[in-house]
């Protein structure tokens, strides 16, 4: 799905989004296969006016929350990760999509912090 995304951020002329992007598709995908219960999986990215939206439903109505994790603990910052690169994130109201959206910025493509 990582691969699939940077192509096409590539077409759409925004491949300066694409390592956050990658990212944050990368983990919400993680999670929605390690929480989603056997569900299928399913990514959305969308480029409209100023910002890249990603979406990922795994079908699982218990929402993803942010957690703290331990300095030595090896999982639970997927979340914290998507939230610092997203201009901003959410889960829907049925629990079953988790989405974020990157700034993208005139006369060059970024995303906000």
């Amino acid at each position: 799905m990582r691969r699939i995304t940077s192509a096409h951020l590539r077409l759409w002329d925004l491949s300066t989004l694409s390592e956050a992007a990658t990212l944050a598709v990368s983990e919400l995908v993680t999670n929605a296969v390690r929480h989603g219960q056997g569900c299928s999986v399913g990514l959305r990215v969308m480029s409209s006016e100023g910002e890249l939206r990603i979406e990922v439903t795994d079908g699982n109505p218990t929402a993803a929350q942010l957690r703290e994790s331990g300095e030595t603990a090896e999982n639970g910052r997927g979340l914290l990760l998507v939230a610092a690169l997203a201009k901003e994130w959410g889960v829907s109201p049925d629990g079953t999509m988790t989405w974020c959206s990157l700034a993208i910025v005139e006369g060059g493509s970024r995303c906000s912090q």
